[in-house]
């Protein structure tokens, strides 16, 4: 039998309860998740399953590796659903953080196979500053990652969609089905706390 989305059923309550909001539904499943209730997990699964997807396939570019990763991110919420801290950003944005990320990872292990294998099948010749080019932006990238961290759930999920993800302003709120000027903000706000920590000079 298919599963029913537990977000359509909020509508069908009607006037005869006030619904709780999708968040709420979503937060609430999380949690249970998190306490090893599979029931919980399915629903959850139902409600922000496409969401998922679409980030995914937004990144990695083919369907079926996309299916693939999306099943993997799953592993991994009912594996953190529990460390989920709610003050830090929506059930949604942290989702879609953890997709994003997978996603992210996928395609630089892939890159860095190819690499590998081009650096085997050639000779390379660098002198000694672009070695040391190489490293710099290597340093500076890692920087950047790791101060991610110092941003909230939300922030950081705007940001990476935004600037790691290549998407508009558009369709991250879209992606994070929020206001495209709550996403403005976020995103303005979160490379601020990144400018700062970095100590990068406007």
């Amino acid at each position: 039998m298919d599963r029913v989305n537990p977000l359509s059923r909020l509508k069908a309550v009607g006037a005869r309860a006030e619904p709780a909001s999708e968040a709420d539904v979503l937060a609430g499943l999380l949690q249970r998740a998190g306490r090893g209730d599979q029931a919980a997990f399915g629903e959850l699964y139902d409600g922000v399953s496409a969401l998922v997807y679409g980030i995914v396939l937004k990144v990695v570019r083919d369907p079926s590796q996309a299916e693939e990763i999306a099943q993997e991110v799953f592993v991994e919420i009912w594996r953190l659903a529990p460390r989920y801290d709610a003050n830090r950003g929506s059930v949604k944005s942290w989702i879609a953080t953890v997709a994003h990320r997978r996603a992210v990872d996928r395609v630089r292990a892939e890159q860095s196979h190819r690499d590998r294998n081009d650096v085997v099948g050639r000779q390379l010749e660098r002198d000694h500053d672009s070695v040391s080019e190489l490293v710099l932006d290597r340093l500076d990238r890692t920087r950047v990652l790791n101060a991610l961290d110092i941003l909230t759930q939300d922030q950081r999920a705007a940001v990476e969609l935004a600037y790691f993800g290549g998407h508009t302003y558009r369709e991250v709120a879209a992606l994070l089905d929020t206001a495209e000027g709550t996403v403005k903000g976020r995103i303005r706000d979160g490379l601020i706390k990144l400018r700062d920590h970095l100590g990068v000079n406007q």
